[in-house]
Formats: structure tokens, C-alpha cells, sequence
């Protein structure tokens, strides 16, 4: 003998039709509200990112304090010696720094610097071992000044960058009298060097 269900009643029609439009309303619900949750966090992050990629530069007047620092090429460098030609100075992370290596090789491609009568000298906080590689890889032969972190700290250039302790990407120029004019650190990790030289050559005025 076959057994037959009998069929929903309209009641019982509208109640599960009803129950199945709350299930997908919830479902649209829910998945509306993580999307604008990860619409909200990706806002958050860019905006973030974007107010700690702004520059910070200064203008503040003082002697610029003195150093002497040994170089990738053996010799060693005093600032006070290379008076009375202006001098920028290049703070950056050193080596692993793609960006940063590259923002001293751009620098050496533009002739204005040298036809300015300006040094640009390039600190890191590194060993020659460490720094020599990537100078290689991106063609730098300016040599780079090493520091233990006494002249970064002097130039309270420490702690401007992504890594706790170290220099960020920042510039400092200094007349021809030892006075420092300028300083600028830019978190995006670049400036176009015509940019730059165009910068302190109006602060040389």
C-alpha cells in the first residue's frame, strides 16, 4: 500500500516562502555588513597610509654639529673640512633599502648637484660589507659615510623610518658657513631628485 503525504496547505506555503526570504534578507544582511566592514578597514589603512607618507620638512637655523665618519672607500670624512662648499646630507636605512639606494643613484645622474658646488653625502647605519652590495647592484660609486648612530642622533634623524632605532629617508643641507638651512624626511621613501635640487639650491639663495 503506497503512502501519500498530503499536499501544504497555502498557510504552510506562505509560512516557508516567508522563512526563506528571512534567511536570504539575513544572508544579504550579514554579507553587506562585512563588506562595508572591509570597505571601512581598507578606507582606514590608505588614509593612514597616506598621512604617514607626508613629508616633513623644516627650516630651523643652527650650526650643524660636526662629524667624522670613515667611508665604504677607506678614507675618512670631517664636515667641517668641506667648508666652504654646501653639503646635503642623504639619512637613510642603508642597505636592504632598495628605494633608498636608488634614491642616491637617481642623485648621482643629475648633474645640477655638482654644478651647484654641492656635496651630497650619504649616512647609513651600516658596515661597508653590509652596504657595498647594493650599492653595486644599483651603481652607486658615491662613498657612503658609516655611522654607529652617534651623527643620526646628533641630526635627530633616528626613529623618522618604518624600523625602531634607525634613520628613515630624510635630507639635511648645510651652507657653505656650517650652518644647517633645511631639513626634509620624506616616509614615502623617494623624491625626485630634480625636485630636491631645486629645493636647496632656493634655500642656498
Amino acid at each position: 500500500m503506497t503512502t501519500t503525504n498530503p499536499a501544504p496547505s497555502r498557510r504552510e506555503q506562505l509560512k516557508a516562502r516567508q522563512e526563506a526570504e528571512t534567511r536570504r534578507d539575513t544572508k544579504r544582511r550579514t554579507w553587506s555588513r562585512i563588506i562595508g566592514g572591509v570597505v571601512t578597514l581598507i578606507v582606514v589603512v590608505v588614509g593612514y597610509g597616506l598621512w604617514t607618507a607626508i613629508p616633513e620638512q623644516g627650516d630651523t637655523q643652527r650650526l650643524a654639529p660636526d662629524f667624522t665618519l670613515t667611508t665604504t672607500a677607506g678614507a675618512t670624512v670631517t664636515l667641517s673640512d668641506l667648508r666652504p662648499s654646501p653639503v646635503l646630507i642623504y639619512f637613510n636605512e642603508g642597505a636592504g633599502c632598495a628605494s633608498c639606494t636608488m634614491q642616491m643613484a637617481e642623485i648621482e645622474k643629475n648633474p645640477g648637484f655638482a654644478e651647484a658646488g654641492i656635496q651630497v653625502l650619504p649616512i647609513v647605519m651600516n658596515s661597508a660589507e653590509q652596504i657595498l652590495p647594493d650599492m653595486q647592484q644599483f651603481g652607486v660609486t658615491t662613498p657612503y659615510l658609516l655611522d654607529d648612530g652617534t651623527v643620526s642622533k646628533a641630526y635627530d634623524v633616528l626613529d623618522k623610518g618604518m624600523h625602531p632605532g634607525m634613520p628613515g629617508h630624510g635630507f639635511v643641507l648645510i651652507d657653505g658657513e656650517g650652518v644647517q638651512r633645511w631639513y626634509g624626511n620624506y616616509p614615502s621613501m623617494w623624491l625626485d631628485p630634480q625636485e630636491l635640487l631645486d629645493e636647496v639650491t632656493t634655500r642656498l639663495r
